[in-house]
């Protein structure tokens, strides 16, 4: 029997060492790492008259170098435009193709997967609010002849709609999804969505994986700090070796488990994640667009994209957000890496999608 209980007990004090080591990095901002990149700002060109909005939304195309934006729009919805969110930019940086007009009201979370189809989830929906700082006994708009959004769209490279998930106007627990933020889908064609954008009680916060038909397999999590708890996980990214890594933003850490949802560690050594990404090589990237500003509580952390290892968690490099007058929910939300290893980080304060390229082996 004791070697039947050995393996558990040693899964068990690899996952406490785990915690132990991320524990003592995050005790240690990491602010001061090397910068191996220069920052390219304007290098997408919208065609004229048209504006950017909000980003968070970026993958790259099937080709390597080419970049989908899911953009909210001129502004930070897609609420009544006309405008189509879903946007493709070559490798010059020319809008080459876009689509899906009418179809979503927040363009949030964007993956791209093996056969080059994109998918992109729906954030909010179309029911009636009252106007930022407006009193609560201020009467409602009216209600819109159709409820939509809080669904996640799989659209192939030529802009057809191939597959809906959730329903439209959202749903809880037992239904789905209510403020889906990110969507992967693994090498075996399963689905995986997160959701969850609040953090009052009561809030949804978990993970749902589907099969590639769309069918409900299971979900894990909810609103809280513990193991396997979340508050706002709101991006994905999977490894080479399969493990589904979760940008946990509100705890301030990154959590990592298994495609059956086992609990396996967290990282707090990358900061305060709102994006992921995880390349070829297992290079892990993520993006911290609130530290310092929305979270003033997560201050002694700079605002950035740490890169380092998927394999071991260590950071490497850190690449600065440029724009901190005035304060911003800047940096990248969205985050993405080329063929090139070029990143692309999707920004809903500075409303933008700016282009961060590796300098030559030895240069400043």
């Amino acid at each position: 029997m004791a070697k039947v209980g050995a393996a558990p007990r040693a899964r068990v004090a690899g996952m406490a060492l785990a915690m132990l080591v991320a524990g003592l990095s995050a005790q240690q901002p990491a602010n001061d790492l090397p910068n191996p990149y220069d920052t390219v700002e304007g290098w997408f060109k919208m065609p004229e008259g048209r504006v950017w909005g909000s980003t968070s939304a970026v993958g790259v195309d099937r080709d390597g170098t080419s970049i989908w934006v899911g953009e909210r729009c001129g502004a930070n919805t897609c609420l009544g435009s006309t405008l189509d969110p879903i946007l493709k930019f070559d490798a010059s940086g020319t809008l080459v193709k876009s689509f899906g007009a009418g179809t979503m009201v927040f363009p949030h979370g964007m993956h791209v997967d093996r056969d080059g189809n994109i998918w992109v989830t729906d954030g909010q929906d179309n029911r009636p609010r009252r106007a930022r700082g407006a009193p609560p006994d201020a009467p409602l708009p009216p209600a819109p002849a159709t409820i939509v959004g809080h669904q996640v769209f799989k659209y192939s490279r030529d802009g057809k709609l191939l597959m809906t998930l959730g329903k439209a106007g959202g749903g809880r627990d037992a239904e789905y999804f209510y403020q889906p933020n990110a969507v992967l889908v693994a090498p075996n064609g399963d689905i995986f969505v997160a959701e969850g954008h609040a953090s009052t009680e009561g809030s949804t916060a978990r993970v749902l994986k589907f099969d590639r038909q769309g069918r409900f397999l299971k979900s894990w999590g909810r609103l809280g700090k513990g193991p396997g708890e979340f508050d706002q996980p709101h991006a994905l990214a999977m490894d080479s070796r399969g493990r589904l890594f979760v940008a946990d933003r509100s705890n301030n850490r990154i959590q990592i488990f298994d495609q059956d949802g086992q609990y396996l560690a967290e990282w707090t050594q990358f900061s305060r994640p709102s994006g992921l990404a995880i390349d070829r090589q297992d290079v892990l990237y993520a993006a911290d667009s609130e530290s310092g500003s929305v979270n003033p509580a997560h201050g002694d952390w700079k605002r950035g994209i740490r890169i380092g290892s998927a394999k071991d968690g260590r950071v490497s490099a850190f690449v600065p957000d440029t724009a901190v007058n005035p304060p911003s929910t800047s940096s990248a939300e969205g985050i993405a890496v080329d063929r090139a290893g070029t990143i692309y980080g999707a920004e809903v304060g500075q409303r933008a999608v700016k282009k961060h390229v590796k300098r030559p082996s030895g240069s400043r």
